[in-house]
């Protein structure tokens, strides 16, 4: 793997091709991949003056910038390991650099912690010209069990795990996805999810790989910025584009019938998309045929923290309702009960770092196989499909057993409901928690889904009441990851009563 290795490759060579751009509501500008090479190597240079060398951490708490991207690629041509914190779920405190073990902590918040710089001071560090008698970086080989970085979990379950990320379940990720969707000079990938998250670190790796370019923009920036950028490559999570079909219909609806589908569509991605990448939570089946018929080529794919991209569909080899074939390097196991396993090649890791006691060996094998408490099954041309979290079975009193999933990716399918979420209070009925795709919520258009879901199902399975929330999930509210997956545990606390109260809600005819 060290021979062919893309971690190796980018610290040791310099860009022949490619651009990064930063995509803000405020505009957009870009650097040649050259010149960020060069720029990280300052800044490396910089940073081994202060006494950072292998083997230590460098902290980051900050929205995505040129400086997050800086620090990563530094602390690659050190040798130094990186620790993505989310903002919003960690604080840059004292508490937080002596828990993770941080050597430095960068950050855009306010603190007073010792061991914290200002991310804003990166750029002029590697911007500030070398002395003529500066002393080279020493040259740095990676191998594949070494640890580039700590990422954490969603913390969908509780509190962030963290995870020890090899530089060969990097590099096995990337060259599996290159394999497939052969990214090169004239691409554009278009990503905004936090830098924190290590999958979006991959593309930036790609890039400077391939030559082809990248954009780093943020949630907030991102619809705004699409069609000024022109990406190729679109990557985002299922709510992401959920909110961009209801963006295009409300166009379509409003243009009286003077532009279509593949028109709108276009006025918001622009007008050189390749494919849409897709993942991290299930999307809804009337959602990737939406994009599909928009001329935007959806794929969905399936992977976590703990395995990286495990199935994707690609041009070629995609099939309605799955999340794709295995990659290189991967093999899914499926045991007795419905439950998968992934092994890899090259594990991420072989273990949770910072978590309570038995959570690894709950969640990984010795080899580093990782149980992922998915269920689902492979069919006979190999393509994955999932049915829903053993650990979201709800189990009725009469011993029926109700996978909740299709359930409430059903209702998701009416426009006027973003999210749902399942419960069984008494272990007789089926409770839903509705979060509404408008405000105010359309009460009657919830209570026909509520109605045509129920008359899919057999008795047993049907929802018997759907608590419809005030406010939509959010992040800052608590009721959402980083990735726009429902924290089920923090949604039954903040919907208990309401839950256990027959009288609240809509009830089903």
């Amino acid at each position: 793997m060290t021979d062919h290795s893309t971690i190796n490759h980018i610290v040791s060579t310099v860009p022949i091709s490619g651009r990064i751009s930063f995509a803000r509501l405020d505009g957009t500008w870009s650097i040649g991949l050259s010149e960020l090479y060069e720029m990280a190597g300052r800044l490396a240079r910089r940073l081994r003056a202060r006494g950072i060398g292998p083997g230590d951490r460098i902290g980051i708490l900050a929205a995505n910038s040129l400086e997050w991207v800086l620090l990563d690629l530094a602390a690659l041509r050190l040798k130094a390991e990186t620790a993505g914190f989310e903002p919003g779920k960690f604080d840059p405190d004292d508490q937080l650099t002596e828990r993770y073990g941080v050597t430095l902590l960068f950050t855009d918040r306010q603190t007073n912690a010792s061991g914290t710089l200002p991310i804003s001071e990166v750029r002029a560090l590697a911007e500030e010209p070398d002395d003529l008698d500066a002393e080279l970086l020493p040259p740095v080989t990676w191998a594949p069990r070494d640890v580039t970085t700590i990422k954490f979990t969603s913390g969908s379950t509780g509190t962030p795990k963290g995870l020890a990320a090899t530089v060969g379940s990097i590099d096995s990720s990337l060259a599996a996805v290159q394999e497939i969707f052969e990214h090169k000079p004239g691409d554009d990938l278009f990503v905004f999810l936090p830098l924190s998250l290590l999958q979006q670190r991959y593309w930036i790796y790609s890039a400077l790989a391939h030559g082809h370019d990248v954009t780093v923009s943020t949630y907030e920036a991102a619809y705004a910025a699409l069609r000024r950028t022109r990406p190729t490559v679109v990557m985002g999570v299922p709510a992401f584009y959920e909110t961009a079909k209801r963006q295009i219909e409300t166009r379509l609806r409003r243009s009286g019938g003077t532009e279509t589908l593949k028109q709108a569509a276009g006025r918001m991605f622009g007008d050189r998309v390749r494919y849409l990448w897709t993942g991290s939570a299930p999307a809804a089946a009337t959602m990737l045929s939406f994009f599909t018929e928009a001329g935007l080529p959806i794929y969905e794919g399936y992977g976590l923290n703990e395995t990286c991209i495990v199935t994707k569909n690609h041009p070629g080899a995609s099939r309605a309702g799955s999340v794709g074939r295995v990659l290189r390097g991967k093999e899914v196991l499926v045991d007795e009960d419905g439950v998968i396993s992934v092994r890899s090649d090259h594990p991420v890791g072989y273990g949770y770092e910072y978590a309570a006691p038995g959570d690894s060996e709950r969640v990984f094998g010795p080899d580093g196989t990782v149980r992922t408490g998915d269920l689902g099954y492979v069919d006979e041309d190999g393509f994955l499909f999932i049915r829903g979290r053993a650990d979201d079975v709800i189990v009725l009193d009469n011993g029926k057993k109700v996978v909740v999933r299709p359930i409430e990716e059903s209702m998701r399918t009416s426009p006027a409901i973003a999210e749902c979420v399942l419960f069984c209070p008494a272990q007789t009925d089926l409770v839903a928690v509705v979060s509404p795709a408008t405000v105010p919520a359309d009460r009657d258009a919830i209570a026909s889904q509520l109605a045509l879901t129920n008359a899919s199902l057999a008795k047993d399975e049907q929802i018997s009441r759907v608590v419809v929330s005030e406010a939509p999930f959010s992040i800052e509210g608590g009721l959402l990851t980083s990735q726009y997956k429902p924290k089920r545990k923090q949604i039954l606390e903040a919907y208990r009563a309401e839950i256990h109260d027959s009288k609240e809600g809509i009830h089903a005819a």
